[in-house]
């Protein structure tokens, strides 16, 4: 998720510990009218929900789908367990440079603009991918479909503030549903597509590009509108605040934030590339472990929209960082003693856990009391992250081909619950990174 949702998040729902010094009240919607801003009017109004909920959907298939099919493609290409790994730390390891690139990308041709090309580079890698014929053809069409993905994923919170300035939680909360949705969709029905295309793995990885060829088509449109708002937002820069003069990184609030989002970063894409195969070598059906993956991931729908709202109403947020820990133990735990038996208890549990990540947005929003201290959080602490949980799931495919099961493994995902839960804890409290800022200037 990019910086900039945190900020919508934090616009709608968030109500701030301390005052701001100046400008208006944190938890204020941002009026239609603010420098920055255009209302989506006409055919536009509709068009963009279109668009958004398209490209939303399609901003986690291309994982989802291989996580269901691993087995299959480590078969046909010939990879070990490390190079698979290396695989599924891929993702994390994209979202943190291309995210890292998308704002330049934006600020010289506009953000509608690069979805487009992002939703272009998501289908063309779909396309490409399951027929390289290599591994190394097969990791560079991933990466391609990953950059899309990447800057598709830091830019549609941009295009959402632009054209619905006085509806951006409405609309970020339909596009974190749609995320959820063809997060969960993919992880159900990619073996079964697969199947009813002839087997193997090409058809249930290639079949989604037809979903990403759909999604260019609104955005080829709104491409050129975007480009005529941000021109209009250029011409009305809105004023420095105070927020612009922190250095986030001597913070220790923002080190704690970065390193609990790492932390659970890396137990969703563990899961994500994982999962179903711990729970087809325990046994279970390629279509079942799909299926248990997507009720995992499903749980973030209702989840994404229950989990800020209890947070914001507390004063701290460890004890639903503690809660959502020993979810994420026993879970793991379950994995290890029984993964066949309780196998729809552990995906529940760990589907608990893993919404950590709406945690995580939401006490971005909370450890800031300004606009641009926000923006400078969240780009920290998600940078700082996914970087982060890049050897994650490395790590799980090397202890897999070195012990030749998956308790090794499984025990090292529950002992990653500990840190989580003890520096989710820190990052918790309340405090803002502006007051850290002027407790140290004075």
């Amino acid at each position: 998720m990019a910086p900039e949702e945190s900020t919508s998040l934090r616009s709608e729902t968030a109500p701030s510990p301390t005052p701001a010094p100046s400008g208006p009240a944190p938890g204020t919607p941002e009026p239609a009218g603010a420098p920055g801003t255009t209302r989506a009017k006409g055919l536009l109004a509709v068009l963009m929900p279109v668009g958004i909920v398209l490209a939303a959907l399609n901003l986690r298939p291309a994982i989802t789908s291989l996580g269901s099919l691993l087995e299959e493609v480590r078969d046909g290409l010939g990879m070990n367990g490390t190079l698979a790994g290396l695989l599924t730390s891929v993702p994390p390891f994209c979202f943190a440079l291309f995210g890292f690139l998308a704002p330049r990308l934006s600020k010289r041709f506009g953000a509608g603009t690069v979805v487009c090309g992002g939703m272009v580079a998501i289908t063309a890698g779909l396309v490409i991918r399951p027929f390289t014929g290599n591994t190394a053809g097969f990791l560079a069409a991933t990466v391609l479909t990953l950059a899309g993905i990447a800057v598709s994923n830091v830019l549609m919170p941009v295009v959402v503030k632009n054209w619905f300035p006085d509806r951006v939680g409405s609309m970020t909360g339909l596009y974190s549903m749609a995320l959820a949705v063809g997060t969960s969709l993919a992880a159900a029905v990619t073996v079964p597509l697969n199947d009813a295309l002839g087997g193997g793995w090409k058809g249930g990885l290639g079949i989604w590009a037809v979903l990403g060829a759909v999604a260019v088509l609104p955005w080829a449109v709104l491409s050129r509108q975007g480009r005529a708002a941000e021109r209009e937002s250029a011409a009305n820069p809105a004023a420095p605040g105070p927020g612009d003069a922190l250095r986030v990184t001597r913070s220790r609030t923002a080190w704690s934030l970065a390193c609990f989002f790492g932390l659970q970063s890396t137990a969703a894409y563990i899961t994500m590339g994982w999962m179903p195969q711990i729970f087809r070598d325990a046994g279970i059906s390629a279509g079942t472990a799909g299926v248990l993956l997507a009720v995992t991931m499903a749980l973030g729908i209702p989840l994404a929209f229950v989990i800020p709202r209890v947070a914001i109403r507390l004063p701290q947020q460890g004890p639903v960082v503690i809660v959502l820990g020993l979810c994420g133990l026993g879970g793991y735990l379950g994995l290890a003693l029984a993964p066949a038996g309780g196998a729809w208890i552990w995906a529940f549990l760990i589907g608990i856990s893993n919404c950590a990540f709406p945690l995580a947005l939401t006490m971005v929003g909370l450890r800031a009391r300004t606009g641009p201290g926000v923006v400078k959080l969240s780009a920290f602490a998600q940078s700082t992250g996914y970087l982060i949980s890049i050897p994650g799931p490395l790590l799980v495919g090397i202890l897999n081909d070195a012990t030749g099961g998956w308790g090794v493994p499984i025990l090292f995902m529950a002992c990653l619950m500990v840190p989580q839960i003890i520096i989710g804890t820190l990052a918790g409290r309340n405090r803002t990174i502006e007051d850290e800022h002027l407790a140290k200037a004075a």
